[in-house]
């Protein structure tokens, strides 16, 4: 197991971005649109500055291609290839990564220029010395879907659309005799290491320019391939390995490009169709020929626009407020640009034991599962309005785990298991599914669950058998037992469900194992060595009691000891009962934001010892309701819904990680959250929605009702479910599986009596 940071050894930091025009981009892909398109609401800036790690470009929802400009290929902010705060383009790769905290990917990059054809990208001080172009973000357009902007350097203009499979790009040039478009193979996301690419091959077939590599990034012995086409037939295409022209139509080797030259006229156009498959190159020419007939631009962007109109339309949401309407639009759509699809039209895949293989007739495949992250929220919002997918997700993670030599996928991406970060939380994912109603082969999962990780990886070995890790025989000792728990609470429920009672018994027994790690001298999960005692000296706010690792990942005592989520009930008792909890857990946010001088830059939005942007944050405000204190989730829950997100570039507190950071606003926007996701149920916020209706498919639909007289009331006076008024500040999935009404009514003041009664308290581990 790798964490991000340790994956990448030290962070950059990104500078301060000073100032940005506030919308004027939007605004020029925004002419004429109708009054309620909701694509007019979507900021793709929104987390491609700060830490946020987004890539502007043009995807469809959940789709294999993910086409968008890089401004860097290496450093910890160019994750995804782009920052805002670059003004130099290197070109336009086929496949990013959304949000994540290490990068990868970025395939098979475009570049469009006039004059002499340069071979190196050049360097971002001194673009001029490569193939790299100046632009002005004045000139970007972003909107889902599609991506333009003005190559100044070269005076060209290039825009970006896909389908599922295919990217495409159009190129408007100046009158030359000297233009021309390179392929770079050997572009990708560097490490420390250098270039990750470790073989490539390509070939001029006819009039298609093919090929594909590997690399050993992130993803390490990932395979890629790629089939081009063009509108306009070159007047010469010339290869190059290690920068070295070669003779023929083919090369293998490990730094690889091609150049094709071009005469054209003034605003001639050239359109581009690349396919990308895992598989092969006749696999990328297959889905061309399925997805983009001929070389219509226009219609192919059409196509996307409506796409996403389908997707951003399942929910229809108002607001008071435009700021909260573009981040939450934009929240849905960066949750709809994962995980992503990893199949060809003709149903082969790469599997995780790096074999090809065919899926079943009906099923889709897909990657990029972020589940260290997503399984908290993002995985919940989908069992709400992505129905059909839910199923193609579960069959996709059991397939993984049968397929993977490494067993159950930690943090699956393009056929390899990354092994990043702690748990193996596709158990909640898959657990959550089954409990709402979703069709899988569970007694399947369960038999892959269960050898997916036998084996002593992660201290799994001492988590089942003395129940706690010891913090000096494996690092983020606390972290991985307490996640580990929550995975067994997740098995616990699927063999539960399967009639396998004494499975069902053990795992919850291992579930509880966190208390092993509760000293109530000190008041925190707190590591403990292999002979049993504590590790000393203890302070709250460190990560690790000597240098040869952490004891807790990306987080320390104070919030890991709020991440008992398969179990808020007896973390509560543990603490001490509802009051001394209350108490604990207004100190949280109380403390000061001191951190170590070592700690990862993920630990960011602070609000005393809570960190909004990390993941294991997410739920801890919602704790208050467990403790029959739900006024004071609904005032800290408005109060981080407004002060940790921005409708700017840097507008995230912490990595976008797959869905996960949007996740939480769309569904504390709405009024509610899971704190755990594998119990079905959820748990009121504060609704910043004027109301919503949600398109839950098959004809259901979930209305949400929002009444209030000033649009700063954060508190609920009175919550009803389905007409029925309740005494309770929570609900579950089953409540709304057919689709319902969740009535909110809104006060300036706290009902101190609304969800307090011990009878009105979520319940706890029940299955």
């Amino acid at each position: 197991m790798i964490t991000r940071r340790r994956f990448l050894e030290s962070a950059a930091v990104a500078a301060t971005l000073a100032h940005m025009e506030s919308r004027s981009m939007m605004a020029l892909s925004q002419k004429a649109v109708a009054k309620d398109d909701v694509l007019q609401w979507v900021d793709p800036r929104i987390g491609t500055g700060g830490h946020g790690h987004c890539y502007p470009g043009a995807s469809m929802p959940f789709g294999a291609v993910q086409l968008s400009p890089d401004t860097y290929n290496d450093g910890w902010d160019w994750s995804s290839g782009y920052h805002i705060t670059d003004d130099s383009i290197m070109g336009f790769s086929h496949t990013h990564l959304s949000g994540t905290g290490v990068g990868d990917l970025l395939d098979f990059l475009v570049m469009a220029g006039t004059g002499k054809a340069k071979l190196v990208p050049g360097d971002r001080k001194n673009p001029e010395e490569g193939y790299r172009s100046r632009f002005t973000h004045s000139t970007e357009v972003t909107t889902p879907g599609y991506y333009s902007v003005m190559l100044d350097t070269y005076k060209i203009k290039a825009e970006l659309t896909a389908t599922e499979r295919v990217g495409v790009h159009r190129y408007t040039f100046p009158k030359s005799d000297e233009a021309y478009l390179i392929v770079d193979l050997h572009h990708a996301h560097l490490t420390k290491r250098g270039t990750t690419v470790v073989s490539s091959e390509v070939e001029l077939a006819g009039d298609t320019l093919q090929g594909g590599h590997v690399t050993n990034g992130w993803g390490n012995g990932r395979h890629a391939y790629f089939s081009m086409q063009f509108s306009k037939k070159p007047k010469k295409v010339e290869i190059f390995s290690d920068d070295q022209p070669v003779s023929g139509k083919k090369a293998e080797g490990v730094n690889l490009k091609a150049v094709l030259y071009f005469d054209t006229k003034a605003n001639e156009t050239i359109v581009v169709k690349t396919g990308i498959s895992a598989v092969d190159t006749a696999g990328a020419a297959k889905n061309i020929a399925a997805e983009v007939k001929g070389f219509d631009f226009d219609g192919t962007r059409m196509m996307a626009a409506a796409a996403w109109r389908r997707q951003l339309g399942k929910v229809r949401a108002s607001f008071i407020d435009e700021t909260h309407r573009t981040i939450f639009y934009t929240s849905l759509y960066h949750m709809s640009l994962g995980p992503v699809l990893f199949d060809d039209v003709d149903g082969r895949y790469r599997a995780m034991d790096n074999t090809v293989k065919t899926l079943p007739a009906g099923e889709r495949n897909y990657t990029t599962f972020s589940l260290w992250d997503t399984f908290r929220g993002a995985h919940p919002a989908y069992t709400i309005i992505e129905p059909e997918r839910v199923p193609q997700f579960v069959n996709t993670l059991i397939r993984m785990g049968e397929e993977s030599p490494a067993g159950a996928p930690v943090w699956p991406l393009w056929g390899r298991e990354t092994e990043c970060m702690t748990g193996f939380h596709c158990s909640s994912v898959i657990a959550e599914a089954q409990k709402k109603g979703f069709t899988a082969d569970y007694k399947r999962a369960y038999a892959m669950l269960q050898k997916g990780r036998a084996d002593d990886v992660q201290g799994m070995t001492w988590h089942k058998e003395h129940g706690y890790i010891p913090a000096d025989l494996e690092g983020e000792s606390v972290s991985k037992h307490v996640e580990f728990c929550y995975d067994d609470w997740a098995m616990a429920n699927i063999a539960s469900r399967l009639g396998m009672t004494a499975e069902r018994d053990e795992r919850l027994k291992m579930s509880k194992g966190y208390l092993n790690n509760w000293d109530a001298s000190v008041g925190f999960l707190r590591p403990k060595l292999s002979n049993g005692e504590w590790t000393t000296p203890f302070d709250p706010i460190e990560m690790r009691h000597w240098e040869k690792w952490w004891d807790y990942t990306e987080s320390n005592a104070w919030q890991t000891t709020f991440t008992v989520q398969c179990d808020p009930g007896g973390m509560i008792k543990m603490i001490g009962g509802n009051a001394p909890f209350v108490t604990k857990l207004d100190a949280l946010f109380n403390q000061p934001s001191t951190l170590p001088s070592y700690a990862p830059p993920d630990i960011a939005g602070m609000v005393g010892q809570y960190a909004h942007g990390n993941e294991p944050s997410h739920h801890i405000a919602y704790l208050y309701v467990y403790a029959g204190a739900p006024h004071k989730t609904q005032s800290r829950v408005r109060s981080l819904i407004d002060t940790m997100y921005k409708a700017e570039p840097d507008g995230m507190q912490g990595n976008e990680d797959v869905g996960q950071m949007s996740a939480w606003y769309f569904l504390s926007a709405l009024g509610f959250y899971p704190v755990d996701p594998v119990s079905g149920i959820y748990v009121l916020g504060s609704p910043v929605t004027t109301g919503a209706t949600l398109d839950m498919g098959r004809g259901r639909v979930l209305k949400i009702e929002v009444q209030r007289a000033n649009a700063a009331d954060c508190y609920v006076k009175e919550f009803r479910l389905n007409g029925t008024v309740q005494d309770k500040a929570w609900f579950r999935h089953s409540d709304i599986a057919n689709g319902g009404t969740l009535t909110f009514v809104m006060s300036a003041t706290p009902n101190e009596s609304l969800g307090t009664d011990v009878k009105a308290i979520p319940p706890s581990q029940e299955i």
